[in-house]
């Protein structure tokens, strides 16, 4: 990812983005390295199962979870961590913002099932109320952040902080249903993000840039591509039928029968996330075409070029799309896809 972006990134910032993220991975990694040193040195082998049933005094448990928390927090990111993240989406292309939203965030997550969940349950408890809190301002705060953004990555991308909290909430719900639907979170994040960032390359490379307010009425000149996106749009504001939904109501449903209030506020995050994702694709899909009116001023070969460019999508890029729209669809219709492999995984975690 640190070549991705900063030899392939399209901005000038790209270099100050590729060197933010770097330093907090490794900065993130060290720590996580020092633990695990420290879990040899302890145990005498580094052997998950053997961990597993080492004995750790409170303290030395506590510490080996807050290093190994803050590791996996900036890959996720959680809030104050998150800070590499825009700026990463933003200046990396296309392929690199898929990578980043599709699989490399989905490390942190995995790690907090692997490693913190698994290895330290008495620290797990002992924290999780720190966790729940941190996952609620995170939620709140990104949601207020996502609607302020006037750049489409950035908008994606701080999106994708509110659900990414959102999925590190359900593992602390201490119940099967928030575990498998933090997962099924995780799996879904992945589809959508993925395509999102992909209608946005789509979009820049028509239009070369990502700025808001230079969009408008693309359901006049691309109307395959306003169904697609429409489709995505309500996946991330989790809309019933999409894989979206699923995760999220089950997180939701974990919390009313563990905290109502944590439930209420996640479900408040909902409404905020309907708010930037229609937002969004109301100015971008609807309205008036801003770039017409500029170039009929010209000369009737400006007009012709203009909707020459301005075409819908091609056929590489609806094939492009095509996955990822039938997989969220389909988990979206039957997430039992998912949930009769994980089960007995999330059971044996619980016990």
């Amino acid at each position: 990812m640190f070549f991705v972006i900063g030899i392939w990134g399209s901005r000038q910032r790209k270099i100050h983005a590729v060197y933010q993220f770097f330093l907090y991975t490794f900065f993130g990694s060290i720590l996580m390295l020092f633990s695990i040193f420290l879990i040899y040195i302890h145990v005498g082998s580094t052997h998950l199962e053997i961990v597993k049933e080492a004995f750790f005094t409170e303290k030395r448990q506590l510490f080996l979870w807050m290093c190994f928390f803050i590791a996996f927090a900036i890959k996720v990111p959680m809030i104050p961590f998150h800070i590499w993240l825009p700026e990463a989406h933003v200046e990396a292309p296309t392929s690199g913002s898929i990578l980043l939203a599709g699989i490399l965030l989905k490390l942190g997550t995995y790690g907090f099932i692997r490693f913190l969940i698994a290895l330290f349950p008495y620290a797990n408890s002992f924290f999780s109320p720190l966790v729940i809190v941190i996952c609620l301002f995170g939620v709140i705060y990104g949601s207020f952040g996502t609607i302020r953004q006037v750049d489409l990555k950035k908008i994606i991308a701080y999106s994708s902080v509110v659900h990414m909290n959102f999925a590190i909430i359900g593992l602390f719900s201490k119940n099967l249903e928030g575990l498998q639907g933090s997962f099924f979170l995780m799996i879904s994040h992945g589809i959508i993000s993925g395509a999102l960032f992909l209608c946005i390359g789509i979009l820049y490379d028509r239009y070369h840039t990502r700025i808001l307010y230079y969009y408008g009425g693309l359901v006049n000149v691309m109307p395959i591509f306003s169904i697609i996106l429409l489709v995505f749009i309500l996946s991330n504001m989790g809309f019933p039928g999409t894989s979206g939904f699923v995760g999220e109501i089950l997180v939701l449903i974990s919390f009313f029968s563990f905290n109502y209030k944590v439930a209420i506020i996640l479900a408040s995050s909902m409404v905020f996330s309907a708010i930037y994702s229609l937002w969004l694709y109301n100015r971008v899909i609807f309205g008036e075409i801003k770039n017409f009116f500029f170039l009929s001023k010209f000369s009737f070969g400006f007009v012709k070029k203009w909707f020459g460019c301005f075409s819908d999508i091609t056929k590489r890029e609806f094939f492009s799309l095509l996955p990822l729209f039938v997989l969220n669809i389909i988990l979206g219709i039957y997430p039992n896809a998912i949930f009769n492999t994980s089960y007995l995984c999330f059971v044996n975690l619980l016990i």
